[in-house]
């Protein structure tokens, strides 16, 4: 056990970007595809992981500091130390049950498929962190309610429950995004959708006005603005803006909005290297359920990349910058100051998947939801530091606190990890996951219509 958790680990700490590709090349392989085409697919998907991955950090490297020179400008004192999703996950694998989720994940998976009650495989084993971190929350939340064994216990059942939801998540907006992205055969099991399900019935609001209620997409946006609207020309303008905020000199100003242009125009060209690598694969898996399953389809889980080739995700992600910069500033309670996790893409890809890409709605979604991260990002500070020290997976002075400004999922994190508050007479997290239950229970159902009469018509 302990020489597996070692190789595990190992493969882990290659990265997304070989670890992904190598779960899909064992799968491609066991649903009958040649080695080279299986090989040649895993491959291309890390090809598509390490191009997206470098085109985001690229983006956060040139706006950070803009962002980070804006805040500092206001001469505002925020304690909390934003470390992003990587320290995050740095924390969680510390935990010494972490190892144990692979097991918990895969075993629920299997079974759902078994008894018919998820059309998901899986392949994201690499954000398996994500439960743990979950797992992690829960833990230190209810020790002294349970005590250390009790709250371990209650750490696992929690994370089961999300890998459920997460999977039938995956479920229900596959054949939206599926429309929205144009990849057959895949859909997307990142918690960070888990925020679309608290934006639903706002947009359900939303869309009663009439102005709201029509397609408006980056394509629409287009024919209405024309080459203002272009990647390159609208990633440039967007880059100059935030140079002039920053107070940068001119040619500070102008290399921001180069740098900017550089990354709207290719997220679209690298998205098209995951539609190369996930059709060959979604077709063999597919293929292979029908035989095996009375013609039951199946579809692949990944993380959210592969649907980064829309603009309307980036148009939310660069908004979402100034409004999580104001509301720091503002927002009463907050105490995090937004660095590491400034381009939150969690808050764009949630957006995008409740509303279907509408622009306009989008940008309103990300404005009323953007608090919940920063207050979610400071409530969490104070364990997370707690256990950085006591595993020693971040290095903290004394007193320092550290967290991330755009946790996925922050309402159902908090809600999940703080749920036994009630014993203390807090009933605010237990509310949220009536909520989370009910909304996603209300959107399952809408999106299932969506399909059924989608499918009707084609």
């Amino acid at each position: 056990m302990s020489i597996l958790q070692d190789v595990i680990n190992w493969l882990l700490s290659l990265g997304a970007a070989i670890f992904v590709p190598i779960i899909i090349i064992i799968a491609g392989l066991i649903v009958g595809m040649k080695i080279k085409d299986a090989v040649s697919a895993g491959i291309t998907l890390g090809v598509a992981f390490t191009g997206m991955s470098m085109l985001i950090s690229f983006m956060s490297e040139a706006i950070g500091p803009a962002a980070e020179a804006m805040l500092k400008s206001t001469g505002i004192n925020l304690p909390i130390v934003d470390g992003g999703w990587t320290t995050l996950s740095a924390i969680a694998w510390s935990w010494p049950y972490a190892f144990l989720m692979f097991p918990l994940m895969i075993g629920i998976n299997i079974i759902m498929l078994i008894i018919n009650k998820t059309k998901t495989f899986n392949a994201d084993l690499w954000n398996v962190w994500g439960k743990i971190f979950t797992g992690v929350a829960v833990a230190a939340v209810c020790q002294p309610y349970f005590g250390t064994a009790g709250s371990i216990a209650v750490a696992f059942v929690t994370a089961a429950v999300q890998i459920v939801f997460e999977l039938k998540m995956a479920d229900m907006y596959q054949y939206r995004i599926e429309k929205l992205s144009g990849i057959p055969g895949v859909t997307c099991t990142h918690k960070m959708g888990f925020t679309s399900i608290f934006m639903f019935p706002i947009d359900c609001l939303l869309k009663k006005i009439p102005a709201l209620n029509k397609r408006f997409d980056a394509a629409v946006l287009k024919d209405k603005i024309g080459i203002f609207a272009e990647s390159h020309v609208l990633g440039f303008i967007l880059g100059i803006i935030f140079g002039i905020l920053a107070r940068y000199g001119v040619a500070e100003t102008l290399t921001l909005g180069i740098q900017a242009s550089c990354s709207l125009t290719l997220f679209p060209v690298i998205s098209k290297y995951f539609m190369m690598a996930l059709e060959p694969i979604s077709t063999a898996i597919s293929a292979f359920m029908n035989k095996k399953f009375d013609d039951r389809t199946l579809v692949v889980g990944l993380d959210w990349p592969f649907m980064g080739g829309a603009n309307e995700i980036w148009l939310a992600v660069f908004l979402c910058i100034p409004v999580t910069l104001i509301c720091s500033m503002i927002l009463p309670g907050n105490e995090i100051l937004p660095f590491a996790g400034i381009v939150n893409n969690a808050i764009a890809v949630a957006a995008f998947l409740v509303t279907g890409g509408n622009i306009l709605r989008m940008c309103i979604l990300v404005i009323i939801f953007a608090p919940a991260y920063l207050w979610v990002g400071t409530v969490m500070a104070p364990f997370i530091s707690d256990l950085a020290r006591s595993t020693g997976a971040v290095s903290l002075k004394a007193g320092e606190l550290i967290s991330c400004s755009s946790i996925d999922g922050p309402i159902q994190t908090y809600a999940f990890s703080h749920l036994f508050k009630f014993l203390d007479g807090n009933f605010f997290p237990l509310a949220l996951c009536v909520i989370f239950v009910v909304c996603f229970i209300a959107l399952y159902r809408y999106l299932g219509r969506e399909e059924k009469e989608g499918r009707e018509i084609n």
